[in-house]
Formats: C-alpha cells, structure tokens, sequence
C-alpha cells in the first residue's frame, strides 16, 4: 500500500516545502512554491542569496534566525521559526511568510542544511498590525494614544537636551465639550473631536506629533519650536477651532479650544513636568478666558505658596492625628436681651510650638488640597462630644460645601446622632449661601434629613450670593446669617441699613429667624433690634474663645463674652 505523498499534504494546506543547502546556497522548493510566490522568477527561487533580495524587512532576517538559535551538545536536529515578508517587485504588496522547519549542524557547530515549511499569513500578520495599532493610537481620532505620546514626549526632550535645540508641548483642550454632550449627545461630541483631531492634523508641520492625551485634550509636540513660534502655532491651531463651525448628523455646532503650553527642555526636563505644566497652564488660560493660549513661566509666589501648601497640609494630617484640632466658641446673643442663645463653634489648629491657627489660615488650604472632610468630621466630633456633656447648650458649626454631599459625613452623624439621643435638637448646621445656590435639590435633600434628626439649618453670610427668599422657604431653613460685610457699617451707611432692614423684614414675614454678624458697635446693635432682628453677633459681643462659657458661673460668663447691657 503507497503512503500518501508529503508534497501533496502541504500542497493542499497551502503550504510548500523547502530543503537550503547552505554549502552551495542550492534552495530546493515543492512544487507549491510557484503558487504561494507568484511573479518571482524561477531563478530568484533557486537559492538562498536569490531569495534574500525579495525580503524584507532585512535580507539577512533567515541567516540572522539560523545564526541565533545554538545547537546543543550533540543535537542534530535544531528547530526555528520565523516571519517575514516577500514582494516580488518594488511596486508589489507584501506577502507575509510564516517559515518553520529544522537546520542541521555540520562539524564546527554551524548551520549546514535547513528543511522547512513556508505558509502565506497576511491574515494573522494584518490581525496583530490591527493590535498593535489599537495599542499606539486612539480608536476614535486614529491619533497617538496616551501612552505613546508620552513616550514620544519623553524621546523628543531627550534628543532636544542632547543636541540643545527646544520644542515646545501643547496641550489643547475643547472648551464646554460637556455641553455638546449634554446638547446633542456624545456621538456628537465624538464626530466634533474627530473634526477638530483633522483641523489640527492639518496644520502641523513634518515632524510634529499629536495625540489624544483625554476625552477633550490633544497633546503637540512641537519639535524645534521656540517661545514665539508657539505663540504663532498657537494662534493658528484656536483659529482652526473657532473660525469654522464643525458640521455634525445633529446640525452645525460651534466650538473654541484653550492652550496650555510648555517650552521644553527649557522649563521642563522630563514628559511628566512638561505635561503638568502644560495642564497648569490650560487650566490658567481657561480660568482667564476660554479660546486663549497660556504659555508657562517660572512664578516665585506660585512655588513659595506651593511650599506653604505642602507645609500645611503635613501639618493639618499630624494635628488631626494628633488630636490638635480643637474648637473655638464665638457667642451669638439675643439682640434685646443680649443674653446667649447659643455659640458658633469655629475651628483652630494648635501647633507644636503652642501656637493657634485660625480658621481663615486653615479651611481655605484644607478645602484646596481636598482635606477639609477629614476636618469637618474631627469638627463634629468634637461638637456633638461638647453638646452632650453640656445638656443646657446650644452650638453651631459650618460645614464646607464638600462635606454636604459627603455619604461618609453622613453616616458619621447618624451614628453620633443614635449614640447621643437630644444632642441633635441643640445642634445648628450652618451652610453657606454659596452651597444653597449651587444645586437646590440638593441641598433641599441634605437639609431635610437634617431636619429629620431634630437639628436646624442657617444659611450663612446670606446676602453675598443670590439666593431667593421663596428659595429659603423651600429649603426650610431657620436662621439666616446676614453677611457681616452688609452690617458692619449700617451706623454709617445708607444704602446697607436699606439692604440689612429689608433682609430682616423679610425673614420675619417668612417665619425665619436672624442673626447680624459683625457687629461692632452699640448703635448698630439698637438699630438691628429695633428692626427686629432676633440675634447678634460680633466684636461689640466678644471675640471667639477656647475656654467653655457655659462651664462658669452666669456673671463670669457674661464678662467674658463682653455683653453690654441694652440702652
């Protein structure tokens, strides 16, 4: 019984045989050759060297994969495996070759014949070009990904700092592209970033990079570009933003783009300074004004308060760690009796040297570097701790508009409200007007569940934001705190005593109690009273202080705070 023919088995798969004598460069092929290697002459094929000529990327690529894989001791038979590409004319597409087999050792150790099997792969070669392309470049615009971009950054300051020449990295950022999302879509807002990726692509120059760096920020690098060159590209990239509408499936849509760049290595040495100055100077370009270029520059102040920031925020973690957060108590008094309702509770921060830190030199810095929750939660802590050893007080604290959509502070009162029944009925949570404005329904929720614990709520600094009245209603909110700023000078000042009367006016026609701050003189205190604002607040009643009022005795208390008996 014949077996079946080898040739015939590879011919049917597709595939074709091959024996290389290396001695005499002789390349013996099945007779399936000629149909994977169509247009290749007979010849060509006939021997090693012949077959060089058509490969690529290297001629040498099949004797640099036969030099590489070493026999070992007293191995006869060494296995490989390889791909390449063969064009068969300088204007013919590739064919891409998968060729495996075995070469033979001579005496010396060295390749001296290969058998082996060639196979066209242009599908598996194209499907991992197609994975290697999804890895270097966003799917969306066809552009560098982040990744690659700053890899492609990190080579480009590197060769600009080894030959000293400069380039400058932009980043470009779609001014409002959550509007269009919010307009029309983001399949819209897709197509507008595709648009603009184009207008950009189109006006670079040889050599120049750009990539997607997030969803609306390109990253450029401009190679051999210095300060004023980037002030000209700069102009003519927001111009092929603003100056044409982008044409999308939902109808035209106008967009304009803001620029922060960095000159580089000049004023960053690596890509992660380049690309954090450049988005320190996007955020500055749009904080000035949307559709400009911001080019960064070294600012001694913008270091020395960076320090400051890093410095403080060491120590507001440490004091918190070590329980030197500690509470001041601001009295807030009854406006006819002068006598106290209750106290504002305001925080300090002691340092190691013994030294007090106000709250106006800790809550701004803690709210910038995001640490102002743990702050808030240390506050109410220690509030909630005061109201429960003293059963006859009533206490206030501010919360920062972080904190009242904080599930975590959330939580943290509940379980301090269970713990200290009656405690939340002597409590009063003030927020600022700022924060009511910003998300009424929000706030509307945050104050209702406070209400549902017993506690109440005042709107504080009222009258420097734009709140309604009809919306304080709504809110259920108690107490309002009139903005010292209107009422420090009403003794003075026609137009505030306008302002302050009306205010109060018309709280008490809505049911809502007043408090004026900053009050610093008798006579502004009889005319509050006489408009009927219900308490005051200010120099003319005390200063905060650390000690406990409501621990001495009733006369001592009423000297400390510096309550001055009504004329």
């Amino acid at each position: 019984m014949v077996g079946p023919d080898p040739a015939a088995i590879l011919s049917a798969l597709g595939q074709a045989a091959f024996v290389w004598d290396l001695a005499s460069d002789a390349l013996v092929w099945t007779e399936r050759a000629a149909e994977l290697f169509q247009d290749v002459a007979a010849d060509t094929l006939a021997t090693g060297a012949g077959f060089a000529t058509l490969l690529e990327p290297s001629r040498a690529i099949r004797t640099d994969a036969l030099l590489t894989t070493s026999a070992a001791a007293g191995a006869n038979c060494v296995p490989y495996r390889i791909e390449y590409g063969v064009r068969a004319t300088t204007s013919a597409p590739i064919t891409w070759i998968e060729e495996s087999g075995c070469w033979y050792p001579g005496p010396d150790g060295r390749p001296t014949r290969v058998e082996g099997v060639v196979r066209v792969n242009n599908e598996r070669h194209a499907r991992d070009e197609q994975l290697l392309k999804l890895s270097q470049y966003d799917p969306l615009t066809g552009e560098l990904n982040r990744t690659h971009l700053v890899a492609a950054l990190a080579e480009a300051i590197e060769e600009a700092s080894r030959f000293r020449t400069g380039l400058s990295f932009m980043l470009i950022g779609l001014d409002h592209l959550a509007r269009i999302n919010d307009s029309f879509g983001f399949d819209v807002a897709d197509q507008v970033i595709c648009t603009i990726a184009q207008r950009i692509r189109a006006r670079l120059r040889a050599g120049d990079q750009l990539g997607r760096f997030s969803g609306n920020k390109f990253g450029l690098i401009l190679k051999n570009c210095t300060a004023d060159d980037a002030q000209v590209a700069a102009e003519r990239f927001l111009a092929a933003v603003r100056d044409e509408i982008v044409p999308t499936r939902s109808g035209p849509v106008s967009v304009t783009a803001s620029i922060g760049a960095v000159a580089s290595p000049r004023h960053a040495r690596s890509a992660d300074e380049s690309i954090n100055r450049a988005q320190e100077a996007l955020s500055a370009a749009k904080h000035r004004r949307c559709g400009t270029l911001s080019m960064w520059r070294p600012n001694v102040e913008r270091d020395a308060q960076r320090r400051v920031n890093i410095r403080v925020t060491d120590e507001i973690v440490t004091a918190l760690n070590e329980r030197r957060i500690v509470l001041a108590y601001e009295p807030v008094v009854d406006a006819a009796a002068r006598a106290p309702a209750f106290h504002e509770c305001l925080v300090r921060m002691v340092q190691d040297d013994g030294q007090v830190l106000l709250a106006p030199d800790i809550v701004p810095v803690a709210e910038r570097l995001g640490l102002i929750r743990l702050v808030d939660h240390r506050v109410l802590e220690l509030v909630v701790a005061e109201l429960a050893a003293a059963p006859q007080t009533t206490l206030s604290l501010n919360i920062s508009p972080d904190t009242t959509m904080d599930a975590d502070w959330w939580a943290g009162i509940e379980s301090l409200m269970l713990a200290h029944p009656g405690v939340a009925e002597r409590l009063i949570v003030e927020i600022t007007e700022t924060v009511a404005i910003q998300d009424l329904n929000e706030v509307r929720g945050f104050v209702t569940r406070l209400k549902k614990f017993g506690a109440k709520i005042a709107i504080d600094d009222f009258g420097a934001g734009y709140t309604s009245f009809r919306n304080l209603r709504n809110l259920g909110v108690d107490i309002v705190k009139i903005d010292g700023a209107f009422v420090q000078n009403i003794a003075r000042s026609a137009d505030d005593r306008a302002f302050v009367q009306t205010l109060i006016d018309l709280a008490r026609r809505l049911g809502i109690k007043t408090v004026a701050e900053w009050v610093q003189d008798d006579e502004s205190a009889l005319l509050l009273r006489d408009w009927g604002c219900d308490y005051i607040q200010g120099r003319l009643i005390g200063l905060a202080s650390q000690h406990r009022p409501w621990t001495r005795p009733a006369a001592a208390d009423m000297a400390a705070i510096g309550v001055r008996a009504a004329q």
